[in-house]
């Protein structure tokens, strides 16, 4: 099928992505005065459709009169006095995933309309998607992809291949090609892909882009055509770190109510595979929610790195050397085990996930089918359910075969891929070079890891990315990583829920003997803070030396000076089960009226203790000689 009937092949109420809409002519000559943010924004995106002229990018696009109407709601919703974090942003959803009343086609226009796939509009819009409506994003449209999501070079799909941004002769990457182009291109700001092998971080380091993987599980996928339904993930494509995680945030916290929310369901049980609502896990409750300064970053051995091309290898070592300017310490191990764990999702019998998925109608031979993913998709057909469940053990085997790699080590730095090929190169070995993209991807899902794909420099002519990998639900620790390697920052914006503030006064300050205990449990540092005048400093005598905070009525004590860090509160619970005599915690107001839980000590304790308030601070009582 060529491209042109493709796109004649979608029904739908959007204009053809190849007749990019222009203005209403016959619009009010002063409209655009009264615009509001959102529409502005989104009269810049289409003004930058028609300037790059890419059809490819999409499957289809919204008439830009229905996306204006969207954004001038959200500008008046806004003007209303709601808050909605992401009003002015501009959104492309991969075509895998649903948006009421629009065709869902997987980059297969027969799968929209045959009884075998999902024919017919969409009837509602997928949780993950509709929290980014909710919060002020303005959809565009529905982008191009790796057809049924099979595919890392964003060539697969009879609505054409996805050339780069900026570089004609290469490969976007996929499968989420359209949508990682779109926001490299400047039209959307915040791009919907799929990630079951590195669909959300190969297109990302194609395109100098952040990538955003969760933890597999924390992000609906309710709505999404699945490839492995076991191993889907969405994410995000931006531009910054600080947007992808907004958008992320957002994403894990919607649409699905919480009895569905299974906080310790692995990945692979089997009932994971009938009910996509079942993979949902949340945050445990001990989670940590920061990297501390000094982290100890597994890198691949030499050995590991032969899959680079040359220019790739000098690149990620230089990324190394950035890691270590960090403060990080860096450790080589031997990832060789987990590079054969990702041989398992293609050439194992783990491909009966995605004859599961969309096996029964590429069994029907539609014309649109292209043939690379049919042969990949319909060889999962023949696999016998032994085979399955011996390499789903081989799984489970190299999950604790890489905990025990990592053992020591906060998280695992990698090239994102080994390099970025020419098209003709793929169109000549359409297997193989798809193959090589996934060195480094293919067995993050698999090994049930977080993953965040940053730029970092250039190589070979193009932008180079690396992916900071993190355990299950240790997402935060990726992304502060990444936010150090990326805009020099000390942590990235707070993806974790639901974290409470803890005000620490003395030995646990930055810098005192005790601060380790705050760090192990992964607290963020919030801010520096003064109490209210209502306590006393007393120094105690313990070993190490602390202070007890008392409080003795307004006016009758001193502002003390401390810091405020967050934690889940699983951990805040451990810290207080470890907390020794005469410590106690409670709650302490703050010079601004707040109040927060912190430190104190027995009345017991106080009274044979040295007053210091008159210093002000633990730090300053230590200066004074204390």
């Amino acid at each position: 099928m060529s491209t042109t009937d493709a796109r004649a092949a979608v029904p739908s109420r959007a204009v053809g992505a190849h007749d990019a809409p222009h203005d209403d002519p016959h619009a009010p000559v002063g409209a655009r005065v009264c615009d509001g943010p959102a529409q502005a924004r989104v009269r810049a995106a289409h003004a930058r459709l028609r300037e790059v002229d890419r059809p490819e990018v999409w499957t289809l696009l919204l008439p830009e009169a229905d996306v204006l109407a969207a954004a001038a709601a959200v500008d008046a919703r806004v003007a209303a006095g709601e808050h909605l974090p992401l009003a002015g942003t501009t959104l492309a959803v991969k075509d895998n995933v649903d948006v009421a009343g629009l065709p869902t086609t997987a980059a297969c226009p027969s799968y929209a309309t045959s009884p075998h796939g999902r024919p017919g509009p969409a009837s509602a819009t997928a949780p993950a998607v509709q929290a980014l409506v909710d919060a002020g994003a303005v959809l565009l449209g529905k982008t191009n992809l790796d057809q049924f999501a099979t595919g890392l070079v964003g060539t697969r799909s009879p609505f054409g291949a996805v050339r780069h941004a900026t570089l004609p002769d290469r490969v976007s990457g996929g499968s989420s090609s359209g949508s990682a182009v779109a926001v490299a291109l400047g039209v959307a700001d915040v791009g919907i892909g799929t990630d079951t092998a590195g669909s959300g971080r190969v297109p990302a380091a194609f395109h100098g882009l952040v990538g955003i993987k969760t933890t597999v599980g924390l992000v609906p996928t309710d709505g999404v055509v699945p490839a492995c339904a076991s191993y889907d993930v969405v994410t995000t494509f931006t531009r910054d770190l600080g947007t992808g995680v907004l958008a992320t945030r957002l994403m894990a916290g919607g649409g699905v109510s919480p009895a569905c929310q299974v906080p310790d369901t692995a990945p692979d049980d089997p009932a994971d595979v009938a009910d996509p609502r079942a993979r949902r896990r949340t945050w445990p409750a001990d989670v940590r929610v920061a990297l501390r300064d000094d982290p100890v970053v597994a890198v691949p051995r030499t050995a590991d790195l032969a899959p680079l091309s040359p220019g790739w290898r000098g690149a990620f070592a230089a990324a190394v050397d950035r890691v270590v300017a960090t403060g990080a310490a860096v450790r080589e191990v031997d990832v060789s085990g987990m590079l054969d764990a990702a041989r398992l999702l293609y050439d194992g019998a783990i491909v009966a996930e995605r004859y599961a998925a969309v096996g029964a109608f590429l069994a029907t031979d539609p014309p649109d089918a292209d043939p690379t993913v049919a042969g990949i998709v319909l060889a999962g057909g023949g696999v016998r359910a032994a085979d399955y469940v011996r390499d789903r053990l081989a799984l489970d085997a190299a999950r604790v075969d890489a905990e025990r790699v990592l053992r020591g080590c906060d998280l695992l730095l990698l090239p994102t891929t080994t390099e970025h090929p020419t098209l003709a190169q793929v169109a000549a070995e359409p297997v193989e070079v798809n193959r090589r993209l996934g060195t480094y991807t293919n067995f993050v899902n698999l090994l049930d890891l977080a993953a965040v794909a940053v730029p970092a420099g250039e190589a070979d002519g193009g932008p180079f990315g690396v992916t900071v990998l993190a355990r299950a639900h240790e997402d935060q620790l990726a992304l502060d990583l990444a936010a150090r390697l990326t805009v020099g920052e000390a942590a990235a914006p707070l993806l974790v829920p639901g974290t409470v503030e803890l005000l620490v006064v003395g030995a646990h300050l930055r810098g005192q003997p005790l601060h380790g205990q705050l760090t192990d449990l992964g607290a963020r540092f919030g801010r520096e803070v003064t109490t209210s005048d209502a306590y006393r400093l007393v120094a105690l005598v313990t070993t190490p030396r602390k202070p007890g905070l008392v409080r003795v009525g307004p006016g009758r004590g001193a502002s003390i000076a401390g810091e405020v860090w967050r934690l889940s509160p699983g951990a805040l619970g451990r810290f207080l089960a470890a907390l020794p005599a005469p410590m106690t915690l409670g709650a302490v107001e703050l010079a601004d009226g707040s109040w927060v839980t912190g430190f104190g000590c027995t009345a017991e304790a106080a009274s044979g203790g040295v007053d210091v308030t008159a210093t002000g601070g633990w730090r300053a009582a230590l200066a004074a000689g204390v």
